[in-house]
């Protein structure tokens, strides 16, 4: 498991340029608007253990096709492992750590373009005396609200063909990954249709590879871009209305309850007194909870819930 400082950097170079690219990509998708950048730094933990140190670019953008979106990378470091990242790695506890990826959220004005979220990330947990523990995480989903079948899709076409390289079975596995994280165990249901899923790699066919972990991360950023942009395009100009609009924010309302009680990067970022702002960046601008609503039999809202929610093999 040992790992280079210059594999550290290469992975930090390779984040920071995806997260040009995947900025580039959104704003000649949306037409309108543009991100602001916000760089930060933390280079002092203070008295807190949990506390991390290091920084990031914070990119927002506002205001055009995307109602509110978010592009981060971050590069942080903290002294102990939070309790979030150690639940199924026990053995790591009380590990120094660093941690880095990009992490988006994109929620569309249009309720016809699906709200998407992508995150790729790369961990290193140190104890002094022993070698460095190393993985790879991240993945993509898509969260519609009048969905097209089309849409859906192409969303898994790309997420089957970016991981055929890898082998046969990677697809299968992170897709069912996919579809059992993303799903409100409160609410009996799944946050969207689901995509790809991954964590803790760093083998394939049973021997330790940084190089192709590497470049499977690398695949899922870059595959994010193509999934995501032609949805965009296509469903930009359709019309909508008030009732699309309030449908739209009642299920926002779902995506905000998956990030506050289930997501691991957000309850990571909590734990380790990450910068605020930039974890809680993937909320909506609006979401309704209206008591016991429920769809009108046969209407486009129901469809989302019996044909596009259950799991199924979309390719």
């Amino acid at each position: 498991m040992t790992i280079k400082e210059d594999d550290i950097q290469s992975v930090k170079s390779a984040l920071l340029a995806l997260q040009d690219k995947i900025c580039n990509a959104l704003e000649a998708a949306d037409g309108k608007a543009k991100f602001v950048e916000d760089v930060w730094n933390r280079e002092d933990a203070g008295n807190n253990p949990m506390a991390l140190t290091g920084g990031g670019r914070t990119r927002v953008l506002t205001g055009g096709t995307i109602e509110k979106g978010g592009v981060n990378f971050s590069h942080v470091k903290g002294a102990k492992l939070p309790a979030s990242a150690t639940a199924n790695r026990p053995e790591l506890e009380g590990r120094s750590f660093q941690a880095m990826g990009v992490s988006l959220v994109i929620h569309p004005e249009n309720p016809y373009i699906p709200t998407s979220h992508a995150n790729v990330r790369f961990f290193v947990a140190e104890k002094d005396g022993e070698d460095p523990v190393w993985w790879f995480g991240g993945g993509f989903d898509l969260t519609p609200f009048y969905p097209f079948e089309e849409d859906v899709v192409h969303w898994h076409q790309v997420s089957k063909d970016l991981c055929v390289p890898f082998g046969e079975d990677v697809y299968p596995k992170y897709k069912k990954w996919c579809d059992d994280y993303f799903f409100l165990k409160h609410r009996n249901e799944t946050r969207g249709v689901g995509g790809l899923f991954f964590d803790d790699l760093t083998s394939w066919d049973g021997k330790v590879d940084f190089q192709r972990s590497f470049d499977f991360m690398k695949a899922v950023g870059n595959g994010y871009i193509e999934a995501v942009v032609p949805i965009i395009e296509r469903r930009k100009g359709t019309p909508w209305g008030e009732r699309e609009k309030k449908f739209q924010c009642y299920r926002r309302g779902r995506y905000v309850e998956f990030n506050l009680v289930f997501d691991r990067g957000t309850i990571f970022g909590l734990q380790t007194g990450g910068r605020t702002e930039s974890i809680l960046m993937s909320m909506p601008p609006v979401a309704h909870w209206d008591y016991d609503w429920q769809p009108e039999p046969g209407s486009p809202e129901e469809r989302l819930y019996t044909d596009f929610l259950p799991h199924r093999d979309w390719v």
